[in-house]
């Protein structure tokens, strides 16, 4: 049996300049600067880094390619950003400045094929398709975009097949319920995705702590864990402190 290396990435929440963190996509607390955060991951060897500008799409704004380029100067690890990208420039620019990774959401509701347009110039390994999805009390999924504030009429499951065909590298997912509530993940949700694609799955929404990591990664398929919370505060209720779980504590071969 090959087994395959699953990932760990801290991901942290841009608003304007600041680092914020939020829980179910609203109430956003106030992290830190995002640059001396960077250097605190830098010290904690961290593999890789997600960053998503959570304002950007919601207010029509473009990257901040100011901040970002602080950010990359500081950041010795592969970096990935998201928020406010519509167009291949935008797109080029941010792989200009030294970020890996694009994550387009919001526009591609409009758009899809903006992701075969950079995936033929940069590669599919350098494109995420994110996709925020909520359930409501009848136990239904529903996809949301710019920051969860407006419903898609999609199925999850046939657009991130649509987004795979499209040209995707891989899949960022997000429970809208489970964000930044430390009660695990949506399993169901994980299983539903990646058994419908042949790309990585990165999940985000739900971590709290090291077995929530070990459940994921064992009941489902899925490539990759994005975590908020247990990376930027002690625990639930405390206060903010820049962290990364122990390594050995987690099954990262399956």
């Amino acid at each position: 049996m090959n087994f395959i290396q699953k990932r760990i990435i801290p991901t942290l929440l841009l608003h304007d300049e600041s680092l914020v963190k939020t829980v179910q996509f609203d109430k956003f607390k106030y992290i830190g600067d995002p640059c001396n955060t960077v250097r605190i991951f830098n010290e904690l060897e961290v593999d890789e880094l997600l960053l998503l500008d959570i304002k950007a799409s919601p207010s029509k704004m473009k990257p901040n390619l100011n901040i970002l380029k602080e950010i990359a100067n500081e950041c010795f690890m592969p970096l990935s950003y998201g928020g406010g990208i519509t167009t291949v420039d935008d797109a080029k620019k941010i792989f200009d400045i030294g970020f890996e990774k694009i994550s387009i959401n919001s526009f591609l509701y409009h758009d899809p094929k903006l992701i075969t347009k950079i995936a033929n110039i940069f590669g599919n390994q350098s494109v995420i398709a994110s996709i925020d999805v909520k359930k409501n009390l009848l136990g239904k999924y529903s996809v949301y975009s710019h920051s969860g504030n407006k419903k898609i009429y999609k199925e999850p499951i046939e657009w991130v097949k649509n987004l795979e065909k499209c040209g995707a590298g891989e899949i960022l997912l997000t429970s809208i319920n489970n964000e930044g509530m430390w009660s695990g993940f949506d399993i169901d949700l994980v299983k539903s995705i990646c058994d419908v694609v042949n790309i990585p799955v990165i999940i985000h929404g739900g971590a709290g702590n090291i077995y929530h990591l070990n459940e994921v990664f064992k009941k489902t398929s899925v490539s990759a864990v994005a975590l908020g919370s247990m990376v930027v505060f002690q625990k639930k209720g405390f206060g903010v402190l820049i962290n990364f779980p122990e390594k050995n504590k987690i099954d990262l071969n399956y």
